[in-house]
């Protein structure tokens, strides 16, 4: 089953050896740039990665020196009604079918991660080179709600009051900031990082397979839950705060 989907995606590259399975995402070999091509094929590569029963671990990593740090607007429709409904629903599957991957996942933080860090908080256990840094930098930008996860996530992690000023400031979380507030659990040099995420891989790949399994079944529960309360909310309040932008570059566009 492996081979159907290892090399299916053109932005995410897939290694897997004993049932470690090490997913790192790039854009022509080097750093992510993410996009709405990316976000449509990482709900489906997601879903293939959580349906291979052969998958026991998965490490989720990035490539060069950024984790996910570019974002551009190629393949994104935000201003019409059909091209949001797509960025809503994509954005709702995305982030279940991460917890459809019912086996630990381990987050390989090789660099900043300001696109999307909520991918990599999905994950059981986060590691982080002490270069690496968290903060949302594209919604500021685009002047629109954070709310396709982010808003039910970090508030989860770091903790309400946190998590409220880390979205609405702009915050930049270095990697020890992070783990001091819960985000991370180990700062590892650059070098040492893979391999770290091997060795923790390869202690629990100990456990029997459907014990891994149902491990990640029973610590995500909360996650679950949380998301399936806020997340088509939060999506839905992205939409019409991007509706605004628009209306309001069209206002200025007439003069």
């Amino acid at each position: 089953m492996f081979d159907s989907y290892r090399n299916k995606y053109d932005n995410v590259r897939m290694k897997r050896e004993d049932g470690i399975l090490e997913v790192a995402l790039h854009s022509g070999g080097g750093p992510l740039v993410f996009n709405g091509y990316v976000h449509e094929a990482l709900v489906r590569a997601f879903h293939d990665i959580g349906d291979d029963p052969e998958n026991h671990i998965v490490i989720l990593t990035g490539t060069g020196a950024e984790f996910c740090a570019q974002i551009t607007p190629d393949g994104f429709d935000f201003f019409t009604p059909t091209g949001y409904d797509k960025i809503l629903r994509e954005g709702t599957k995305v982030l279940e079918n991460i917890l459809d991957i019912q086996v630990p996942m381990i987050a390989a933080i090789n660099g900043p991660v300001t696109v999307h860090s909520e991918y990599a908080l999905l994950c059981d256990i986060v590691i982080a080179t002490e270069d690496a840094y968290f903060q949302d930098a594209p919604h500021p930008a685009f002047g629109i709600v954070p709310g396709d996860g982010l808003h039910v996530v970090w508030p989860e992690v770091i903790g309400e009051i946190r998590g409220r000023y880390f979205l609405l400031t702009g915050q930049k979380l270095t990697a020890a900031q992070a783990k001091e507030y819960g985000a991370v659990n180990e700062v590892v040099s650059r070098d040492t990082l893979l391999p770290r995420a091997w060795e923790l891989a390869r202690q629990m790949n100990t456990q029997s397979a459907l014990t891994l399994r149902y491990t990640r079944m029973a610590l995500s529960t909360r996650f679950r839950r949380r998301l399936q309360e806020g997340l088509s909310y939060g999506l839905a309040l992205e939409g019409i705060s991007a509706a605004q932008v628009a209306w309001l570059n069209a206002q200025k566009a007439k003069g």
